[in-house]
């Protein structure tokens, strides 16, 4: 028996750029605005007073909620008006009032990973790389030029400056103000943040083993508790 398509349904208050690639079963509702060469993955559901600007590719199984904006053009003096793009993976939820900007300088991209939570209020800069598997408490602000690995929790009303990076299985405190990088597995908190101690329950909530824990745990104690500087600690560590 041949696979039953779902339906395609688009609000007919939405404006859809003649443009914009609409997958099987999207759904785009009341007030919307899809501007030009958008593309809308499978199964995507679109909510009222959406805005999806130009150049922007949104992958399948999303739920993009009510009053998000995606794909403006980056809070970036150094923006002309050059083709950038935003680009998300596939089933990623964004909530209310969500905002994400595409990239600054000539075809370059701000990218969204697979299976991310950003929750309402959340903004995203220019030129950002964010992995998969991520969430973020309410109005987390991430700045421009940020790299998120996998897996990173956010609490609420996070800042992040610019061209931060955080590593894999992070998870930062809520209020904090994150101005440095952070490495995986850290549990980081403060104004201005500091690492106070291992993610062990992220660790083990992900299948890291005992073994590698315990070792990784020491590792910490070298690098963050000890009177050793990062390069003594380091070669200790090796």
């Amino acid at each position: 028996m041949e696979a039953i398509e779902k339906k395609t349904r688009i609000h007919p208050t939405a404006v859809v750029d003649p443009s914009a690639e609409i997958g099987n079963g999207v759904e785009i509702g009341p007030y919307c605005v899809i501007g030009p060469n958008v593309r809308l993955g499978d199964g995507t559901r679109i909510e009222q007073h959406v805005v999806i600007e130009a150049n922007t590719s949104i992958g399948k199984n999303c739920r993009i909620m009510t009053g998000a904006v995606l794909g403006g053009e980056p809070q970036d003096y150094k923006y002309h008006g050059e083709q950038t793009y935003l680009i998300i993976g596939d089933g990623n939820i964004i909530r209310e009032y969500v905002t994400i900007h595409r990239a600054s300088g000539d075809g370059e991209a701000t990218i969204i990973g697979d299976h991310n939570m950003l929750m309402a209020y959340c903004h995203i800069g220019h030129n950002c790389k964010l992995g998969s598997g991520i969430t973020m408490a309410n109005m987390v602000g991430i700045s421009g030029h940020t790299q998120i690995e996998d897996k990173v929790v956010f609490g609420g009303i996070v800042g992040v400056h610019q061209k931060v990076r955080i590593g894999k299985l992070a998870m930062i405190g809520g209020f904090s103000k994150v101005v440095q990088d952070v490495p995986p597995f850290a549990m980081a908190d403060g104004r201005p943040m500091k690492v106070y101690d291992l993610n062990v329950v992220g660790l083990r909530r992900h299948g890291v083993s005992p073994k590698v824990r315990s070792d990784l745990k020491k590792a910490y104690k070298l690098l963050y508790r000890s009177n050793l500087n990062i390069t003594q600690a380091l070669e200790v560590i090796e």
